[in-house]
Formats: C-alpha cells, structure tokens, sequence
C-alpha cells in the first residue's frame, strides 16, 4: 500500500485552514497530519507530526512565516515548505526563496494549480505561482539585465551551467552525477563553486537564478 503525503497546514485563518483540508482530503494520496495557527507553533508540530511538506502563510502572529520557514529548514532539512500567501511583491518571492521555501502559491490561486503545485513540491522540485513567476524572473537577483548579473554567470564553466539545469529540475547529487557521468564527490564540487559564484544558498534560489536565465521553462 503506498504511503499517502503528509501534510501539515500553517495559517493563523481557521476557515482557510478547514477550506484546506477540504480540499487536500480530495486526493487520496495526501493527508492532513495537522494544523497550527502561527510559526511557534508550527515549529513544534513540524517536531512531533514529522510531516513531508508544511503549508505555510506568511503573515502570522507570535512568528511570522518567514522566521517559522527559515527555522523549520534549519532544523528538518528534508521537510518541504510551500508558501501560501496573498503577497506577490518580489521582495516577499525573494525573502521566502532565500529563507529556503520550497514552493510559493498565491491564495487566489485555482484548487487546480494548488494540486500541481503540492505535487511539484513533493517530488523535489520548486515551483512558483505563475502570478509570481515573471516578479522572479525580472527582479530576484536585483535585475537580470545588471551587468554584474551577467558577469555572474559568465563566470559559470560549461559543466557548472549543466549542473545548475539539472538542480533546477529537482535532481539530487546522485542523480546529476549519473546523468552527467560523474562522481557525487564531482558534483558537490560545481555545485558548490556555482553557489559561491552566484551567491545562492540553496536549491530554490538556484531554481529562481535558472528561470531567470531560461535555462529550465517554468
């Protein structure tokens, strides 16, 4: 019997939460394992429910979103955290990429880009509402068309560039070391210099850089 996604709700809006967990209920391979109000106590859910993916606002009480995501990734590395929010400045994209959010989705979205987006996030890759798409892709690293932006990734080799797609496309080390023929030791390496190149942290600022520079179609 295959194992149904768990799924922990983060929205200090009880009606949202229950409109949620309706919707979530309609597809038989998600669960919802629990909901909290604000990011303490999201924190402590994450710990003692062990969920694969937290869906979480931004705008809470006691801790904010942002301050709960950063927190949370710290500590469970391997839990997925998809934003939903009614922000879409770039500055609030940005902020929760680099804090290490895993999906952002706008809550006037449709319940059927919430169900890609859910799916997206759980199979590894970072996804990103198509009404914040284009605020990435024209301003997350300051403006694409800066001159140091393209200085960025003209100092990237061939083999870094390769990596960088493979990492936007949700491939683990093992996996781009297979593709590319490589050892993991090897792709840990580029990925590493391409991050300090870039100055990108994780793997959904890399995402947000390579949809930028069209090397993967969001």
């Amino acid at each position: 019997m295959e194992l149904k996604h768990r799924i922990l709700i983060v929205d200090d809006h009880a009606l949202l939460r229950a409109g949620l967990r309706s919707l979530i209920a309609q597809d038989p391979n998600f669960e919802v394992v629990g909901e909290a109000e604000n990011g303490l106590d999201a924190i402590r859910a994450v710990g003692q429910l062990n969920p694969h993916l937290v869906l979480m606002d931004l705008s809470m009480p006691s801790m904010n979103g942002s301050e709960a995501l950063t927190e949370i990734k710290r500590r469970y590395p391997d839990v997925r955290v998809l934003v939903m929010t009614l922000h879409k400045t770039e500055d609030h994209v940005r902020a929760s990429l680099k804090a290490g959010a895993d999906g952002y989705i706008l809550k006037d979205s449709t319940p059927e880009e919430f169900r890609v987006a859910l799916g997206s996030v759980l199979r590894g890759k970072t996804y990103l509402s198509m009404d914040v798409s284009a605020h990435v892709v024209n301003g997350y690293l300051g403006g694409g068309t800066s001159s140091g932006a393209r200085s960025a990734y003209e100092s990237l080799t061939h083999r870094e560039r390769e990596v960088l797609k493979l990492v936007a496309e949700g491939k683990s080390n093992k996996g781009i070391a297979e593709i590319l023929s490589l050892s993991v030791k090897t792709v840990e390496k580029h990925r590493s210099n391409l991050m300090a190149k870039l100055d990108l942290h994780n793997a959904s600022g890399l995402t947000a850089y390579a949809i930028e520079k069209g090397l993967i179609v969001q």
